[in-house]
């Protein structure tokens, strides 16, 4: 500054003093023209006229006066002995405030003030200041406010009140209720006074504002200790001297933002107030920056956090903290769970501090949970701090899930390649977003540049990085980082939201998939397991041959998959062992490929049955094994989903070296496998050759280890090609495990960062990235990678696992078959509780044989494995909303000892259904037997999920699912093992129907559900069959598809609907009758909904009918059944109660009775439809029959058909074709509406159909057999005798046969719009009667040339030929030709007409 600015500042300063100096004089005139004697003040107290709210005392020297310095306050300067007058006029009721300026109290002076606090309740504040108070005085001062009830604050300003009057004021106060503020200001009252104080705190709640000014520094604790340890929301000021004598603040505390502030304390007095914050509730942020703290305090401070469940913030930087109080602290955080935001910069600890500090933040393996989730934020470094090595912060940023700051400050400790290894430990965290390294030294370099760089293309979620004071942001590289978080920042790149159903991986390219897998399976003593490792060595040869045997002999576990990985070039060939026990059946559905997937079966059956001995094997053996694979397979193959290609099946015959291959029996095998090869044949698809091996020899397997590899690259080369990123990934998974010991499971979390550092594809680019769409993507390539086999993942679950064996051999095994009963936890229907279950799986899981596999719990925790249990249907949660829940697990189910059996409901208003589901193709699949536990644990969860369940019960057996619900009581029973059916048998007091509706609503969904791409039939039991409980291996012939039954229905006349019965035979075991013939109405073992499917399909059909008949439309009623009414009311146990239950069971007989007759309406209104059809189908085969009457006079008959004799039997041709032999003409009784068959008619035979023959019978034959068609459906006695020759009707009538009316399906339009014009139909494009004519002329000629030729042309000719006669009815004169049984039975009604 130069010395010319500086003589301007000095007359500046001059200036602005002088303009101040001039102000106060001009207030000090002004003051003293305002004074006034204080009679006028006295004077306007008393008359009220003087209306204050403020009066202010000054003792001062006379002459007395006053000042009104506002219009609500005056000052009174006053002489001591005027003081009590002026107490006794003060009685204005505004007065709220009366200040004491420099008094010398005496013990009169303060009764009147005590006096005045009495009888004026409006004071309510009170100020001393620099007030002389003797010790009584101040005793009657502080018994005045004890009483108070008006005064709300006191004011005490350099009065000299000591620790004795802190005693005094603080005893008073205890007992005060209405005191809010309280004010202390340089009066020395010391800790003893701060002590008594703290004491009246802690009982006075109303205290709302605290400010101590005091020259000791230790009276800031004890009063903010109180506060904090009652919770009290006061207001505290805390003001000392340090030892300069300059005045600082000791402590703040702020209840309206929950802020606690301590500048200055000691050692102790720090204790104690952490001390008060355990069990604190009012204080959310605490800063003791700046206050130099020891382990001591940090000691109290880690009970602190594990206790305080409110603090959000501390503060602690500079605080003097060493390594040890830093231990402190982050001890404390391993139980805290609240506290968001921790600074420690500034502070003096080293290495182990800061290990200490970042172990509850920090993860050190996938199974453990990170103690601290709670924290976010965390500052730490400073010149005094040392780090050191950056192992520990690496490894807490690569795991950490919970810290969103990190700010490292001033470090000096930490070099360049440290920095270089934190930011790549950044490239898999998904939590940290902004990051501070103000002042570093080590931030420096192209290294630490390009770590940046390449940590920020992987990390999305980073927004901040502060870099300021660095080397790397004092030379300017740091730019470069700052556009790069600006390009995350932005919403430019985002990819837009996918449009629902279409696949997240089609931009990608696809390859050949690189894995195949090789299926094992074949019974007991096959030798598959010596197979394997010599087809696994002849493929790749092991280094360790003898290790697999090894382990085998230590640990002498079956497992239910056993599974080897070889190579061959760059195909991976994994060999997959199926175990033959059944305890393993399930693992095997459960790991059977989906679709699409590169498998090769090997199905093994050994020529001997037992490799201990030469007892061979008969070709029926070896069909059963074999045909018992081969049902396996197809049964998957067609659960498993979008079936892309037939199973690949090689057979495999071992112990061949024990074979004399000069035997017979070769070639009874030889047949078996071509037989098998017949029956399967579209099922699987067989290699041509059988392989016969000696296990044991390499040289032996040779060939089939060629095939092996070869037809394995095969299957490659056709399956679907899969994702090339799947490849990719495999690799990646591969070298993970590498570089993670060899771990057997991978973590969602760790594919996940996988994925995100090392798959572009499958990168967040940007948090604002479509997160959901590329966690879709990264399942997608799971889910792909577990069906090429490369690794096992369930959706939904959280971990993959990478090493297929381990999984299949040590835990599915034992998860499957797992024995709750053995450990006593269980009861016999299958239900543990969840503990129970951890330590059962822990106690069955544990591998206590060390250096022999892996150990389970190493890698898995037990309530992952019940997860995956309740993922794969293993077991279920009785009650899905409860966490402690008991779980049903099937494998512990006992079989239901053999006792007789019996419903729990037996009077005579039960009712019995049953219905049987049965495989379609029963001779090439069954029901698996990991079906039915699936079953039970399924069809648990869906009743669970019903919002009504009306208190059903569940109860289970091996082969039985026990259900009550509303009433109804379900029995769901397997047939055995590898049955390929379900009998679900029920009875209740409810109706057919209700029962029936459950069966369709909930209970066969559940199968079928399970059942997918394997179609179920469903068939009708016997009614008392499930009355009796009749076993399943006598009910064989007990049972009716439920499509043959509505057939039936539709086969009979609407008069017996209602009344047709469907008969049963006798069961017989033994020789004895279990049970004998006896029959069923159709309408019970039917619901309503079923009947009502029937007579709706049968009245579609009559519809079609009429259309093709053209019966002209008359207006009718349409019959529609009224819907019941459920009547669900309790009645109540009193005579009111009992005469309303009867009253609703007699509402309930009508609505029954009601729905029986609007059944019966409908079948007479189905009676009276069809009686139009009859008329009208008579009145079109009477034109038929008299057709050109005038002409021939009828001198042959007209209806006429042709039969073919097959095997003693007549069958009806139905459609002509050129070069048809060997047929016979026959004819039908024409008598009116009673046209039938003649029995034993010999007829003509027609040695070939030529093309004039069928140029002119082929439009006859087409319209007469529909006219039969429809006579037979409507049950007319039209052609009596024709339906036992119908067993086929032929491509031009099939169509009607197919229809609603006979499968009961919804599609009746298809039979209208399939039929053509019968005899008199209209055509579109000539005159119908033009066609019909010409059709019946040229049949007619054919038929008069045909007979003349056979000579058969005179009417006795006709008569000894086809038993006809010619005859003229009496009534309207009509020629007909009739049967013998027509001329006797109708001689009244006829007259012969011979010709």
């Amino acid at each position: 500054m130069t010395s010319k600015e500086s003589k301007n500042n000095k007359l500046k300063f001059i200036q602005t003093q002088n303009q101040t100096k001039t102000k106060q004089c001009n207030n000090t005139t002004q003051k003293m023209a305002d004074f006034k004697d204080l009679e006028w003040a006295a004077q306007g107290l008393e008359s009220g006229s003087l209306d204050v709210d403020t009066v202010s005392f000054t003792l001062s020297e006379p002459p007395p006066s006053c000042y009104q310095e506002t219009e609500n306050s005056i000052n009174l300067n006053i002489s001591k002995n005027s003081l009590t007058r002026f107490l006794k006029l003060l009685t204005t009721p505004t007065l709220r405030n009366i200040e004491f300026h420099l008094m010398q109290w005496e013990l009169q002076h303060m009764k009147h003030l005590r006096e005045l606090l009495e009888t004026n309740p409006n004071i309510a504040r009170l100020v001393f200041k620099r007030n002389a108070f003797t010790t009584l005085c101040f005793s009657e001062l502080s018994e005045a406010l004890r009483n108070s009830k008006s005064v709300k604050g006191i004011v005490l300003s350099q009065s000299g009140i000591g620790p004795q009057g802190g005693a005094a004021l603080a005893a008073a106060l205890r007992d005060n209720r209405s005191l809010q503020e309280l004010r202390i200001w340089e009066d020395s009252i010391g800790s003893k006074g701060a002590e008594e104080l703290s004491k009246m705190i802690e009982l006075n709640s109303s205290l709302k504002v605290l400010t101590i000014f005091d020259s000791k520094s230790t009276t800031a604790t004890p009063l903010v200790s109180a506060v904090l340890a009652r919770n009290r929301s006061t207001e505290v000021h805390v003001w000392s001297v340090d030892h300069r004598g300059r005045s600082c603040k000791m402590v703040e505390f702020s209840p309206e933002n929950s802020t606690l502030r301590v500048y200055r304390s000691d050692v102790s007095g720090a204790c104690r107030v952490a001390c008060a914050l355990g069990r604190n509730t009012t204080v959310r942020s605490l800063d003791m920056s700046g206050v130099k703290l020891k382990s001591r305090w940090a000691k109290q401070f880690r009970w602190v956090l594990e206790q305080n469940r409110t603090i959000r913030e501390v503060n602690l930087s500079n605080a003097y903290l060493k390594d040890k109080g830093v231990i402190y602290v982050a001890a404390g955080l391993f139980k805290n769970q609240t506290l968001e935001k921790l600074g420690l910069d500034g502070n003096s600890f080293g290495g182990i501090g800061v290990e200490h500090l970042l172990c509850p933040l920090t993860k050190f393996s996938p199974l453990q949970n990170q103690a601290n989730t709670a924290l976010k934020s965390l500052c730490f470094g400073g010149t005094r701090t040392r780090i050191g090595n950056a192992a520990t912060l690496v490894q807490m940023l690569s795991s950490n899930e919970s810290v969103m700051f990190l700010g490292i400050h001033d470090d000096h400790s930490l070099k360049t390649g440290d920095m270089v290894q934190l930011f790549k430990s950044l490239a898999r965290n998904a939590s940290l977003r902004r990051l501070s390294l103000q002042g570093c030294k080590g931030v420096k370099g192209d290294a630490v540049l390009q770590a940046i760089i390449e940590t920020l293309n992987v990390n999305p979620w980073i927004e901040h990085i502060d870099l300021e004071r660095t080397p790397l942001h004092v030379s300017g590289q740091a730019e470069a980082i700052y556009q790069r978080l600006g390009h995350n920042n932005s919403q430019e790149d985002t990819e837009p939201e996918p449009e629902p159903g279409i696949d997240v991986l089609k931009d990608l390219e696809m390859t050949v998939p690189k894995c195949a897998r090789v299926f094992l399976c074949g019974q007991e003593y096959a030798g598959k397991s010596t197979l394997c490792n010599s087809i696994s060595n002849n493929i790749s040869p092991s280094k360790l041959p003898y290790l697999d045997h090894v382990r085998t002999l230590v640990n002498p576990v079956e497992q239910a998959i056993r599974i080897k990985t070889c190579r061959d070039e760059d195909t991976k060939i994994s060999i997959w062992n199926l175990a033959r026990q059944h305890d393993f059946y399930s693992p095997h559905d459960l790991m059977f490929p989906g679709h699409g997937s590169p498998c090769l079966f090997l199905v093994v059956s050994s020529l001997f049955r037992k490799s201990s001995n030469r007892e061979p094997k008969t070709p029926s053996e070896i069909e059963e094994d074999i045909q018992y694979w081969l049902r396996y397979l197809v049964s998957n193959s067609r659960r498993a989903a979008q079936q892309c290609m037939l199973p690949s099946v090689t057979i495999v015959l071992t112990h061949s070296d024990k074979m004399d291959h000069q035997s017979d029996s070769l070639g009874g095998i030889v047949t078996v496998t071509q037989r098998l090869r017949d029956k399967f044949q579209g099922m699987v698809e067989f290699y041509p050759n059988v392989f016969t091996v000696d296990a044991r020899s390499s040289a032996s397997v040779s060939k089939l280890s060629h095939h092996v590899r070869k037809t394995s690259k095969t299957i490659l080369e056709r399956v679907p090609r899969v994702y090339q990123l799947c490849n990719d990934v495999a690799e990646l998974l591969t070298e993970w495990r590498r570089e993670n010991h060899n771990k057997p499971v991978m973590r969602w979390k760790e594919f996940e960062d996988l994925c995100q550092v090392k798959v572009p594809s499958l990168r967040i680019r940007s948090r604002h990235d479509n997160k959901d769409k590329v966690e879709t993507r990264r399942k997608a390539v799971a889910t792909s990678l577990h069906h090429i086999g490369e690794v096992i993942y369930f959706y939904d679950l959280c971990f993959l696992i990478l090493d297929c064996e381990w999984f299949c051999g040590e835990v599915l095994s034992q998860l499957t078959r797992l024995d709750t009963r053995k450990q006593g936890t269980t009861e016999r229907n299958g239900f543990v509780c969840r503990k129970d279950l951890e330590k059962i799986l822990i106690a069955s899981l544990q591998n206590n044989i060390p250096g022999m596999g892996l150990n389970v719990f190493e890698n898995l925790e037990a309530k992952d494995l019940i997860q995956m249990m309740l993922k794969l249907e293993l077991c279920c949660e009785v009650d899905p909303l409860n966490p402690n829940s008991t779980l049903l697990i099937p494998s512990s189910l006992e079989e239901g000892r053999r006792r007789p059996q019996r419903w729990q409901l037996n009077s005579p208003e039960t009712k019995y259904v049953g219905r049987r589901l049965q495989c379609d193709d029963s001779s090439h699949m069954f029901l698996t037997p990991g079906f039915f536990p699936r079953l039970q644990v399924h069809m648990h969860n869906k009743i669970m999920e019903l919002k009504n369940q009306h208190g059903a019960s569940y109860s289970l057996e091996m082969y039985l699912i026990s259900i009550n619900i509303n009433g109804i009581h379900v029995r769901v029973e397997l047939q055995g093992q590898l049955s390929y059916s379900i009998d679900v048998l029920a009875c209740s007091t409810k109706s057919t129907t209700e029962m029936l509706r459950l069966f369709q609503q909930l209970i066969i969904p559940a199968i079928q559900s399970l059942c997918q791409g394997i179609t179920m039939m469903e068939y009708v039991i016997r009614s008392e069959c499930v009355k009796n409980f009749i076993p399943s291996r006598n009910r064989r012939n007990q049972f009716v598809p439920l499509q043959q039954l509505k057939r039936a229905l539709l086969s009979v006349p609407a008069d017996n609907i209602y009344d047709y019965h469907h008969t049963w035979d006798s069961i017989v075991d033994s020789g004895s009758q279990i049970l004998g013939p006896g029959f069923d109405l159709a309408r019970d073992l039917l619901s309503d909904d079923d009947f009502r499917e029937v007579l709706h399909g049968r009245y579609h059909d009559l519809y079609n009918l009429a259309m093709e008949l053209q019966v002209p439309d008359e207006n009718s009623t349409e019959h529609r059944p009224a819907a019941s009414e459920e009547i669900a009311s309790s009645v109540d146990p009193t005579f009111v109660g009992i005469a309303k239950g009867v009253e609703a069971v007699l509402q309930r007989l009508k609505i029954i009775e009601q729905e029986i007759r609007d059944v019966k309406q409908e079948i007479q209104g189905l009676r009276y439809y069809e009686h139009r059809l009859l008329i009208e189908l008579h009145r079109k085969v009477n034109y038929l029959v008299n057709y050109n009457t005038q002409v021939e006079e009828r001198k042959t008959p007209n209806m006429f058909y042709f039969v073919r004799t097959e095997n003693y039997s007549r069958r009806l041709i139905t459609s002509f074709i050129s070069g048809m032999r060997a047929l016979r003409l026959q004819m039908l009784c024409e008598y009116r509406r009673e046209m039938h068959v003649v029995e034993d008619q010999l007829g003509c035979e027609l040695m070939e159909v030529d093309n004039i023959t069928m140029k002119c019978l082929a439009p006859h034959m087409k319209n007469f057999m529909k006219l039969v068609t429809f006579a037979l459906k409507i049950g007319a006695h039209l052609a009596a005798g024709m339906g036992q020759m119908i067993p086929d009707l032929g491509k031009e009538v099939a169509h009607l046969i197919d229809s609603p009316m006979v499968y009961g399906a919804a599609g009746a339009a298809a039979a209208g719009a399939a039929g053509v014009a019968v005899a008199g139909n209209t055509s579109r494009s000539m005159s119908s009667r033009e066609v019909q004519q010409q059709h019946l002329r040229a049949a007619q000629q054919w038929l008069m040339d045909f007979l003349r030729e056979h000579g058969c042309s005179t009417g006795k000719d006709i008569a000894e030929k086809f038993g006809l006669w010619r005859v003229r009815y009496m009534d309207d004169g009509q020629i007909a030709w009739i049967c013998r049984r027509h001329m006797y039975t109708r001689a009244c009604e006829i007259v012969e007409a011979p010709i």
